[in-house]
């Protein structure tokens, strides 16, 4: 038997303590996995229901105060879509349940190099298809919203986030980042409630149908309906939030899509109107 003091002896107490703690270090993360996959889905779901402003609008509060429940159930009002961001499209062939967006971004063969001009959002490529967030009140009627992923370079590292329009597809409802690198204090004030806050009612183009969404050097213009003020200290930053927002939105991102979703609010809309209409025609005035 080997002595304890000996330097074999230490050797093999050392290797006996690395396995075991290996072996211990393995089994917790197979076992946390799942907790960690649903903590994953949950906070996806409070950044989309955050840019689209509903727990604040139902709850009078974030989605970070809601119990995982309550975030369930406001979900409901979320159809998801894949969409071909050539063509505009829905992509049906698809399985939205497997869509990872930085694995899509970061593969040769499922993303697309962005050219850089005359948007560019700081990164190398995007997906060929992109996942989307169509809100419906209490999941039913004509859509209300939809929420874009965004994502592009800022600072120290690319942001990743949500963007949501109003049913006009020209006004910001709102806007999250769930992920960043940016200085705390500095540009890591992009998940400041008070500066989100201000993305509220932004128009995104200008009369040419041009984006013009941007963060401005400074306090934003009351005069101009596009700017937000800009981040005190982090002008890189906020020039990245800048050209991500604009890129997303112009023809390089969601153009495409975008003027195809007009067309299907419209279509639903005047169907709705044309099924109430019916509805209202076919049923008997009191006293007939």
């Amino acid at each position: 038997m080997l002595a304890k003091d000996s330097t074999p002896g230490t050797i093999l107490i050392a290797t006996i303590l690395c396995v075991v703690c290996s072996l211990a270090v393995s089994a917790a993360a197979v076992a946390l996995k799942p907790y960690q996959v649903e903590n994953v889905r949950l906070d996806q779901k409070k950044n989309i229901l955050d840019a689209a402003g509903i727990p604040t609008d139902e709850f009078g509060k974030p989605a970070s105060e809601l119990s995982s429940a309550e975030i369930d159930n406001l979900y409901k009002w979320v159809e998801e879509e894949m969409v071909d961001l050539d063509t505009g499209d829905y992509d049906t062939e698809f399985d939205k349940s497997t869509f990872n967006l930085e694995e899509q971004a970061s593969n040769v063969s499922t993303s697309e190099p962005i050219v850089g001009e005359p948007y560019d959002n700081g990164e190398d490529r995007r997906p060929k298809s992109m996942k989307v967030f169509l809100v419906r009140h209490e999941g039913e009627g004509p859509i209300q919203q939809v929420v874009l992923p965004i994502y592009g370079k800022g600072l120290w590292g690319t942001l990743w986030g949500y963007l949501a329009l109003q049913s006009d597809l020209t006004t910001v409802q709102g806007i999250t980042f769930y992920q960043h690198k940016e200085t705390p204090g500095l540009g890591g004030e992009v998940d400041n409630p008070a500066w989100k806050a201000q993305w509220d009612g932004l128009q995104l183009y200008n009369d040419k149908g041009e984006p013009a969404v941007h963060v401005a050097k400074g306090p934003a213009s009351e005069d101009d309906p596009s700017a937000v003020d800009g981040l005190s200290g982090a002008t890189i930053t906020s020039n990245g939030v800048t050209a991500l927002v604009q890129y997303w939105v112009s023809d390089q991102g969601y153009g495409p899509y975008l003027k195809k979703l007009k067309k299907q609010i419209e279509n639903e809309a005047a169907t709705g109107a044309e099924t109430s209409s019916s509805a209202d025609n076919s049923t008997p005035k009191a006293g007939a």
